[in-house]
């Protein structure tokens, strides 16, 4: 099963790759008080379609490059 998460288009600067943030949230486990976390992930952009500031789902797959481990599947809002 791959892993599907949502983010942000930070950066789409690179041919047929982008720059993805993923942000989220979770409860600290001892002072039980909410921690905001991201991670930038490179994920592979075939027609370049997906552009700066555009919320995307990607999809976890085999790696693509050095740093690439990601596909944009969709874009859900422009």
């Amino acid at each position: 099963m791959k892993r599907e998460i949502i983010g942000e288009v930070i950066s789409d600067k690179m041919e047929r790759t982008v720059i993805v943030e993923v942000k989220r949230e979770h409860a600290h486990p001892l002072y039980h008080k909410m921690v905001r976390r991201r991670k930038k992930l490179y994920a592979h952009n075939p027609e370049n379609k997906a552009k700066t500031g555009d919320k995307v789902k990607i999809k976890e797959c085999r790696p693509l490059s050095k740093l690439k481990r990601w596909v944009v599947t969709e874009i859900l809002k422009v």
